[in-house]
């Protein structure tokens, strides 16, 4: 089986909230980049890229109480839903930059009343002051990929996903007919994505 790799671009520093017109869920695609890296899981004392984590639970600072994940609820995500709600369907914690703080990674995907909308996938993080709020610092997965997770991990510092899509346009959005295995972990100041290769097929 073969496997592909691919490197992040930066984050824009402004992400774009959800505007408030009612339109079907597949006009929420946009053109961003499939994975984006997170300026926010750099340390902040050096600026310098954080290495590879290879614990799965996040560790207390010496001398302080345990970090606590972000809650993916309390977040307002770059997803386009015309008006319609954002779901959060699934979520994973785990310290994926070894700086011994958790983020959460949500799987989000506008409500719709019918069909399947395809998911987008983020990763939150948390600053430790007291009354902070959860912000979104990379996109692995864009909406205009048309791909469903079914699956959502974080073990070792390396986010597992199970994504199930479409070979063409012709096939029916009920009926998915392709299924991948895509992982990520943070690498030099990036995500750095493998992706297994993937064959028409029901699933």
């Amino acid at each position: 089986m073969t496997h592909s790799h691919a490197e992040t671009a930066p984050l824009p520093h402004t992400l774009e909230h959800s505007r408030t017109r009612p339109v079907h869920w597949l006009a929420t695609a946009t053109a961003m980049a499939a994975v984006i890296a997170a300026a926010g899981l750099v340390q902040p004392a050096t600026g310098t890229p954080a290495t590879d984590t290879t614990t799965t639970a996040a560790e207390p600072p010496a001398n302080g109480p345990q970090a606590t994940a972000p809650d993916p609820a309390g977040v307002t995500y770059p997803l386009d839903c015309k008006g319609a709600p954002q779901t959060v369907t699934t979520s994973a914690q785990g310290d994926l930059d070894g700086d011994r703080r958790p983020e959460t990674v949500a799987a989000v995907r506008c409500e719709a009343g019918s069909g399947t909308p395809p998911h987008a996938i983020y990763v939150l993080t948390q600053d430790p002051a007291q009354g902070t709020r959860p912000r979104v610092v990379a996109t692995l997965l864009d909406t205009a990929k048309r791909q469903t997770a079914t699956e959502l991990t974080v073990r070792d510092g390396l986010v597992t996903a199970t994504l199930v899509g479409y070979s063409s346009p012709d096939v029916p959005r009920y009926s998915p007919d392709t299924k991948q295995l895509a992982k990520w972990r943070w690498h030099d100041g990036k995500f750095r994505q493998e992706l297994t290769d993937s064959a028409a097929r029901s699933v």
